[in-house]
């Protein structure tokens, strides 16, 4: 059976799989792909602890240009501070706010044109945070902005301390999409990021001592042990030669890293025409073992590489540095 075409939006195939058509990244407007927005009273962003009645969103969040999302909540303070630091903003880098601080579910600081929040960890985590976001960005009237994660990962062929700056992110199957079921439906998205961001990151790197960086494309699965080939869970039920050939499978496909948020992350920003990147660092090479056992400074220099890039890339933006 032909897939059909379903209201003039997408295709059913027979699997009952809706493939959802593709949004060109054409900021400025974001495509907030959801009628219904526009027949409520009020939007509770209820993860932030934000409205649209409460809270004055354009006047708050408006000149935002940035966005910089990550897994933890310090590691998003921490960025929020380094930032006020490197864009010589006034005050003191130790004073920035947590928006959400009457939730505990994510954190979130804003320095100048730049929003720094954190994600949690897999999909659902960053899937929900990312919604609130986005239809925050939409009721702030935001627009030109680009949307950074900055992370860390198990590199794949790849030296610790490796930025990979992610081309395609890919599903365990080495697909470049991302699957939600809806309504009991598979809603089929397209995962590639913007290729433009992607070079700019790259040149930036170049800029930069101590930051060795690739484009590569980005695994991610919904588990950290089992989904990832690792042999020191609580269960596992295969070989270490099974691992490793799915690993050489994974690095012939052009993977390079392997996370657990980067397919939701570049199919909602596609999906809604948001020029965004996924920019994470190797804190192991996973050929070579599962646990990380590389000493606590190390580790903290390596997670400051994503960091130090994207902060790079935002001032050449606002022409701070040529």
């Amino acid at each position: 059976m032909s897939p059909i075409l379903l209201n003039g939006i997408g295709t059913v195939n027979d699997h009952s799989e809706y493939i959802e058509p593709e949004v060109p990244f054409k900021n400025p407007q974001i495509h907030v792909k959801n009628p219904h927005l526009d027949t409520m009273e009020e939007d509770i962003l209820y993860h932030f602890n934000l409205g649209t009645k409460t809270h004055n969103l354009p006047e708050m969040f408006g000149d935002i240009k940035f966005v910089c999302v990550g897994g933890s909540a310090n590691r998003m303070r921490s960025f929020a501070q380094f930032i006020h630091q490197e864009l010589a903003l006034p005050g003191n880098m130790d004073d920035v706010t947590d928006i959400c601080e009457g939730t505990d579910r994510y954190s979130m600081y804003k320095v100048g044109p730049v929003l720094s929040i954190s994600h949690g960890m897999g999909i659902p985590s960053i899937s929900i945070m990312l919604h609130e976001l986005i239809k925050l960005l939409h009721h702030a009237r935001c627009i030109d902005f680009i949307l950074f994660r900055i992370g860390t990962s198990g590199g794949v062929g790849l030296a610790p301390g490796t930025v990979v700056v992610t081309d395609k992110a890919v599903d365990c199957f080495f697909r470049a999409q991302f699957e939600q079921v809806v309504l009991g439906k598979v809603v089929t998205r397209s995962t590639e990021l913007d290729v433009g961001v992607s070079k700019e990151l790259l040149q930036c790197s170049s800029e930069l001592e101590d930051v060795p960086t690739i484009i590569g494309n980005t695994m991610c699965t919904s588990d950290f042990y089992e989904g990832q080939g690792r042999l020191d869970g609580a269960l596992c039920s295969f070989s270490t030669e099974d691992k490793l050939e799915y690993l050489r499978k994974a690095f012939n496909t052009g993977v390079r890293n392997i996370e657990m948020e980067s397919t939701v992350f570049a199919a909602m920003c596609r999906a809604c025409g948001i020029k965004a990147a996924v920019v994470c660092v190797t804190l192991l090479n996973r050929f070579d073992g599962d646990q990380i056992a590389t000493p606590h400074d190390v580790l903290v220099e390596y997670q400051q590489r994503p960091q130090v890039l994207v902060a790079h890339f935002i001032k050449k933006r606002l022409g701070l540095v040529i």
